[in-house]
């Protein structure tokens, strides 16, 4: 019933109006963020590259945050469904794919971002069939992982330590790794939505946030915390879905068109976020007097060190194809350390 009313809804928005088939010439886009995010820089240049590849037979619809709702889950109610065939999928998407939760993970992925992006990416990962079969189950596609950038998190008072973070109401995505990796951490995380968080930041109803910095910047977060802490503890990652049936039915041609188009878009999607968060960061320290503070090794390593057990946590959670998942992440991880030694 909730998913019919769902889908009733966004036929009552339009957003229904177009087949979810191969033959469309329209292809919607959902977006859990708005115009002048990393999410929405990516989306326009491969609204860019579809389209020239297509010739202009197929028209790209960009669809930011607000212009299919304000729920997260309807989002990707109307991706299942097919009325938006395409569309990002982040911390959220845990309660629809449990294993996205993986994503979620502190410590995990290796501190270069471009190495991130090349390995959620890679066939090995992306097309491995733990990680397919988890979308694939609920009528999804994984097509592509976007990392977004480093998450950064604000607070009116400095955090170095677990001791700092103690009892702290710092809002987390509605995702239940998150939540534990943060009660680890001893805070006490709360969820709210993501276009009521500046009030609830700027009244205290939430004390801490976490953002990549582009967010922070975009969404005006900055202006109502005192501190940015980096603590290079997880990347924001967004998922690039598909509906399951819509790609299933795209001819050769299409896919061969889509899967060319998202291969360049790795390399894309990484200077986006990087061009946007190195910009954004400056724009903060430019209209504000924000302290900025940098956890060095050891600091990290005491977060490190609380945050490991949450990774069986996950496991226990999912299953067998959270394990796959995350050892084949963790193989890579560990490739790159010993070439790098």
């Amino acid at each position: 019933m909730q998913l019919r009313n769902i889908v009733l809804s966004i036929t009552a928005l339009g957003l229904v109006g177009v087949a979810s088939t191969a033959s469309a010439d329209t292809w919607r886009f959902g977006l859990e963020e708005t115009e002048g995010s990393v999410q929405y820089g990516y989306a326009e240049e491969f609204k860019k590259l579809i389209e020239e590849k297509s010739d202009g037979d197929i028209t790209v619809e960009l669809l930011p945050y607000g212009s299919w709702g304000s729920s997260y889950s309807a989002l990707y109610d109307a991706i299942q469904s097919g009325a938006i065939p395409l569309g990002f999928g982040s911390g959220f998407l845990g309660g629809t794919v449990p294993e996205s939760q993986l994503m979620s993970l502190n410590y995990v992925m290796p501190n270069d971002q471009m190495e991130t992006a090349e390995i959620l990416n890679s066939d090995d990962f992306l097309k491995s069939d733990a990680w397919q079969d988890s979308f694939r189950e609920r009528g999804l596609v994984p097509l592509g992982a976007l990392p977004e950038g480093y998450q950064v998190w604000t607070a009116n008072k400095e955090i170095r330590t677990p001791e700092d973070m103690d009892n702290l109401q710092i809002r987390v995505m509605d995702n239940s790794l998150l939540r534990s990796t943060y009660e680890a951490y001893g805070a006490s995380p709360i969820t709210i939505a993501y276009g009521e968080l500046y009030s609830a930041l700027q009244q205290g109803q939430a004390e801490g946030n976490i953002q990549p910095v582009f967010a922070h910047e975009n969404m005006g977060f900055y202006e109502v915390q005192d501190y940015m802490i980096f603590a290079e503890q997880s990347q924001f990652i967004a998922n690039f879905i598909g509906n399951e049936e819509w790609y299933d039915d795209l001819s050769d041609d299409q896919r061969e068109m889509l899967e060319s188009t998202l291969d360049e878009m790795v390399q894309k999607g990484h200077d986006i976020q990087t061009q946007f968060n190195s910009e954004r960061l400056e724009t903060i320290k430019d209209k504000s007097d924000i302290s900025i503070v940098h956890l060095d090794e050891n600091e990290r390593n005491a977060f490190r060190k609380l945050a490991e057990p949450v990774r069986q946590a996950y496991v226990d959670m999912v299953g067998e194809r959270g394990q796959k998942a995350l050892d084949i992440v963790l193989d890579h991880v560990d490739r790159s350390d010993d070439k790098a030694e």
